[in-house]
């Protein structure tokens, strides 16, 4: 495992030698940009295994992506490795269709303490719910980035995050999402604790996720990675391409249905992920994802 060697792989030639707020929003902008959040290995017949060299070897060398356990523990050893102050720390996804967070945690995102502050780092929520920048942990307080207004509310020693939404302009409306979906002002992501975790507490999600019938990762293949101004995801068969703030605090969304020739050619192209094995996509579940 060689930093320099994650640095080519998501096009950072910016200094390490200061590990300050600038450099490490950088990195993440940079991880963002180049690392898919995916969770292709699900649909390709192959284990997530919860191994830092193991991730490494998938994301670096062979230029995957993954999903949270790994782009934020594999964040974690390359922020720790630059001299940064981190704790793992677990969320509870919020699911809107049943207006209820997980009942146990299953999302892994990062604290960095850095000159007498906190900031909360996640490299791997993917989608339109992706923070661009670290946000200081802060509770009431909206906090602009390009793809929208985030925040943090804490209550009783639970952390809530949660982003303004902005109005889309769907150009084709007729295979856009939900209608609930559509209609909210601000969406709920994930809540949190400040309780300091280890990544051996993190084993059972991974597993669980990747193998309960009911999972979203199972029921949904899921590939998305941030542009310079937008996103775009590969969700079954439907590519969803998202611009920010086209227009009048308006996101432009453009979706379209891949046929199955299609997909090979669009996860090279659009996500630059090439699969060692048959890939069987997959969109059964009815959890909007946007």
């Amino acid at each position: 495992m060689d930093i320099k060697e994650y640095f080519a792989r998501i096009s950072y030639q910016g200094s390490p030698n200061k590990p300050d707020l600038a450099t490490m929003s950088d990195i993440l902008q940079h991880h963002i940009q180049a690392v898919p959040f995916e969770n292709l290995s699900i649909h390709c017949g192959e284990r997530i295994e919860l191994n830092l060299e193991a991730t490494y070897n998938k994301i670096v060398r062979k230029k995957r992506g993954g999903w949270c356990m790994e782009n934020n523990y594999l964040l974690s050893w390359v922020l720790k490795t630059l001299g940064y102050d981190i704790t793992l720390l677990g969320g509870n996804v919020y699911f809107p269709e049943l207006n209820a967070y997980a009942a146990e945690i299953n999302h892994l995102l990062l604290q960095v303490k850095l000159d007498g502050k906190s900031y909360i780092v996640d490299g791997g929520f993917g989608l339109a719910y992706q923070m661009w920048q670290p946000m200081e942990l802060i509770s009431g307080t909206d906090q602009p980035q390009t793809p929208g207004v985030f925040r943090f509310q804490e209550e009783s020693g639970t952390w809530y995050f949660e982003k303004v939404k902005r109005k889309q302009l769907v150009l084709n409306p007729s295979t856009s999402t939900s209608q609930n979906a559509e209609n909210e002002d601000c969406r709920r992501i994930y809540l949190f604790t400040l309780q300091p975790r280890v990544i051996e507490e993190f084993r059972g999600c991974n597993a669980h996720l990747q193998t309960d019938p009911d999972s979203v990762c199972v029921t949904k293949s899921i590939c998305s990675l941030q542009t310079s101004d937008g996103i775009r995801a590969l969700v079954g068969w439907k590519l969803t391409e998202m611009k920010y703030n086209y227009k009048d605090n308006m996101d432009l969304v453009e979706i379209r249905i891949l046929a199955d020739e299609e997909i090979e050619k669009t996860l090279k192209e659009k996500f630059n992920i090439t699969l060692d094995k048959k890939f069987v996509p997959v969109n059964t579940s009815r959890i909007s994802l946007f």
